[in-house]
């Protein structure tokens, strides 16, 4: 029974992302299995040598980093969403998979968290 919690907010642009992620690090936590989805704006979470200083607040690279510590299964990005920002895996953080977002990969959780 496994949950996703989707992340389609930009890192930078309110607390809706960080949310998400806490509650991900919380069910992994309990033994939860969860799975992070990062799509629209929200794939920019993965971009590497972020300047998160810039903005006056901390990278959310190295809470992503962290992920596998607390029990996530897995970082997933959408295809389109990082065609659509630039990103590959040259600009990318590693361990990240990329897939379609569609019904079929939906699908395969029992619980779908997106705080948007």
């Amino acid at each position: 029974m496994e949950t996703l919690v989707i992340i389609s907010h930009a890192p930078y642009c309110d607390w809706t992302g960080r949310e998400s992620l806490d509650m991900a690090f919380s069910l992994a936590a309990f033994d939860q299995p969860v799975t992070l989805l990062f799509t629209g704006e929200g794939v920019n979470w993965l971009r590497k040598a972020q300047q998160a200083d810039a903005v006056q607040q901390k990278s959310v690279e190295k809470n992503l980093s962290a992920a596998p510590i607390f029990g996530v299964s897995a970082l997933m990005a959408d295809h389109k969403a990082c065609e659509r920002y630039g990103l590959d895996e040259e600009n990318m953080m590693p361990g990240v998979t990329v897939a379609d977002l569609c019904a079929d990969l939906l699908e395969h959780y029992a619980h779908v968290v997106n705080l948007s």
